[in-house]
């Protein structure tokens, strides 16, 4: 991937910045960001897509389909320095964050990464040093528990499906980015009454390789081929749809 287009977040304050972590992460993950942003994967004409969900606003964002997808961005937001704390009802599908972000010399995980169980705790304070990343992994109807308040702050949230109850809640409707894996038809369905898209773009959700996925932003329908690199293998394993 030769260039770099950044996918329009919007309220997006221009370019993201570049934050600093210690040797060790970066030993343990390659960066796979750059000033505009994490990089999600490529476009058809193999240009590098990439998008700002650390930013200078309170952000939320949707993955609907496997855990592979979203613990990719969680990596990849790790590479850029970002703290990512994750609430889930799973972690043990979470742990290799932590074994990525390695150790303290007393042999404790490393804070820039925290697995939480799935209930109501305080958050750090985000700034532009830095940035937070919640992941709220709590099913195909989540509810709020951490609606983004603050500057600096993103919250993920990771849906293994479309449920219809998601239409009437806030974390679905009104994400400002959501990544879409291949959904059946009744669910491509329900996406398009959710985030009002146009017939013709139904079809194509139901037919999305394993390694594909549909960004839709502000003004935006990106078809986006994900791309792995080494050291993202050996912690991830091969790219897939499912969990």
């Amino acid at each position: 991937m030769s260039r770099s287009r950044t996918i329009d977040v919007p309220g997006s304050q221009g370019v993201a910045p570049e934050f600093l972590v210690t040797p060790e992460t970066l030993d343990a993950i390659s960066p796979s960001g750059d000033r505009g942003g994490v990089i999600i994967g490529s476009d058809p004409q193999g240009e590098a897509q990439a998008a700002s969900i650390l930013r200078s606003l309170p952000t939320r964002m949707v993955t609907v389909g496997g855990l592979y997808l979203a613990r990719q961005l969680a990596l990849r937001a790790m590479a850029t320095g970002a703290w990512v704390i994750v609430a889930t009802g799973r972690p043990a599908a979470w742990k290799m964050l932590e074994r990525a972000a390695g150790e303290t010399p007393d042999g404790k995980p490393v804070p820039l990464v925290q697995i939480r169980r799935l209930a109501p705790f305080d958050l750090p304070r985000s700034s532009e040093d830095t940035p937070l990343l919640v992941i709220h992994d709590g099913g195909a109807v989540p509810q709020e528990l951490f609606p983004p308040r603050a500057p600096w702050q993103t919250t993920m949230y990771v849906l293994p499906y479309l449920h219809p109850q998601v239409s009437s809640g806030t974390a679905a409707n009104t994400a400002d980015l959501v990544l879409l894996q291949r959904l059946p038809l009744n669910q491509a369905q329900l996406a398009q009454r959710i985030w009002s898209l146009r017939n013709h773009q139904v079809q194509p959700l139901t037919q999305l390789q394993d390694d594909q996925l549909i960004a839709l932003g502000n003004m935006t329908w990106t078809m986006i081929r994900l791309v792995t690199n080494q050291k993202e293998k050996e912690i991830l394993g091969p790219i897939r749809r499912g969990d």
